[in-house]
């Protein structure tokens, strides 16, 4: 009894060491900015966003109204294959999280099996013996210093981590859709304006081709517009092949073969939507990457008390009952009936530094998970800000851009009408015209840049929003 007695006091003080041991505590973070650096120069432009993590993405594309890149985002969902690797890895992380799950409950088998050996000494020596036993085995680990609870919670995290990597990996999908159906679209309204371009030069390369048959113009002027209009047909099948790579891309995006993919040209408007930016905290609540970084760094928190709890004793409870008898037609009797329990406590002394080591490990990988938890929510912080600076800069150019491309509709216009009076060469009513045709491409990259800057700060702010209409007070 006395030595029960210690081993019990044994126990119990370890039980006590085991529930004091707390979590190393978490590295410090980055400090939450109270706004954006770009905000307080869009006060008339940006409003304030409520958090939304809970909240779902939505179709944030459709603020372009555009039915195309709707189509082409559903299909993308459901078709691209970056998405669906994400999706079996949760899946995979879910299950690792049932299989931790499991391992806190009882285990109960069945099993049977047969022995033959040496039984009882005779005069003439051992005879052989059979044993047959079948019956129902038990066993149940007792979690008192939390291992297999820190195991669980460790998974648990892990496959919230899964889960909001697929919500990244469909933002990122979606972002990268729209940005390349964009960017085609912005394409195919600038190949319009080269082939407008085009067809003007050839009309006045016909026209001049008539002059100087008619000996009122030199063979000079005639290269001239011949040299304008074959780089303009330069220009549009250069934006033809740029077009077809962007085709070839959404292909994969959506997840279907390039060679049976395409999108019909077009050359309408789109409306450019407004995003409320919001403030740094609301961005750190929306942004599933950031989200997935930091269960991942208390999953990894979670795994440094795993490895501490190995230094302490396991104590498992065992149970079997069943059946034993030397002759197979007795196995089954009830005087053949057996049983036995006991508890099993496992107390380790010396592993040659394994237990340590696995501290060290786990600490380790806490620290790179807290470094990369801390990466990620600065470069959210300046993805938003490089979005934010882009728009406002690009709103400031395509100003300044609108003002040139005017002046240049109205240099044109008037070169052309002193060119049919005789008044300026042809030279300078090329030059207009290329300068005319320079801006107004200028003008749609400005406008193209500001679409694609748009895609990327709602990304940067962790997709889809929900703005309410103001009603008035009747």
């Amino acid at each position: 009894m006395t030595h029960l007695h210690r081993l019990l006091a044994l126990t119990a003080a370890l039980v006590l060491a085991g529930c004091a041991t707390a979590l190393p505590p978490l590295p410090a973070s980055v400090p939450t900015p109270p706004q954006f650096k770009e905000q307080p120069r869009q006060n008339e432009h940006w409003t304030i966003a409520q958090p939304a993590e809970a909240q779902p993405r939505g179709a944030w594309w459709k603020a372009f109204q555009d039915p195309v890149l709707d189509d082409l985002a559903e299909r993308a969902a459901a078709g691209n294959t970056d998405i669906q690797e994400a999706a079996a890895r949760l899946a995979q992380a879910r299950s690792l999280l049932r299989g931790a799950q499991a391992d806190r409950l009882p285990r109960v088998g069945v099993g049977a099996d047969a022995s033959r050996g040496a039984g009882a000494s005779t005069a003439s020596g051992a005879v052989p013996a059979t044993l047959l036993q079948a019956g129902v085995n038990f066993s149940y680990e007792l979690d008192l210093f939390g291992r297999l609870s820190g195991a669980r919670d460790a998974a648990a995290l892990d496959a919230q981590s899964r889960q909001a990597l697929l919500q990244s990996t469909h933002l990122l999908v979606q972002a990268e859709v729209a940005q390349a159906y964009l960017a085609l679209r912005a394409l195919d309204t600038e190949r319009s304006l080269v082939q407008d371009t085009a067809a003007a030069y050839a009309d006045t390369l016909r026209l001049t081709q008539r002059r100087f048959e008619a000996g009122d113009v030199a063979e000079l002027d005639v290269i001239r517009i011949q040299t304008e209009l074959a780089a303009t047909e330069a220009e549009g099948f250069a934006l033809g092949r740029s077009r077809a790579e962007l085709e070839h891309a959404l292909a994969v995006l959506v997840g279907e073969p390039a060679s049976g993919f395409t999108v019909a040209p077009a050359d309408t408007g789109r409306v450019l939507p407004v995003i409320p930016a919001g403030v740094p905290g609301t961005v750190l609540t929306r942004r599933p990457d950031v989200a997935a970084a930091q269960a991942s760094l208390l999953a990894a928190q979670a795994r440094v008390g795993v490895a501490q709890a190995a230094w302490f004793p396991s104590v498992s409870l065992t149970a079997a009952a069943g059946y034993a008898a030397p002759d197979l037609g007795d196995v089954f009797k009830w005087s053949a009936r057996a049983w036995g329990v006991g508890a099993l406590l496992s107390v380790p002394l010396f592993d040659g530094g394994r237990r340590e080591a696995g501290v060290q490990g786990a600490q380790a990988q806490l620290d790179a998970a807290a470094a990369s938890y801390r990466g990620q929510v600065l470069t959210a912080f300046r993805e938003v800000e490089d979005q934010l600076s882009a728009l406002r800069w690009l709103q400031d150019q395509a100003l300044a851009q609108g003002r040139a491309v005017d002046a240049a509709q109205r240099a044109s216009t008037i070169s052309e009408t002193r060119y049919r009076n005789g008044l300026v060469s042809q030279l300078e009513l090329l030059d207009a015209r290329r300068n005319e045709l320079i801006n107004r491409r200028q003008a749609q990259r400005v406008e193209a840049a500001r679409q694609q800057a748009t895609v990327r700060l709602i990304r940067a702010m962790g997709g889809g929003w929900t703005v309410e209409t103001p009603t008035r007070d009747t």
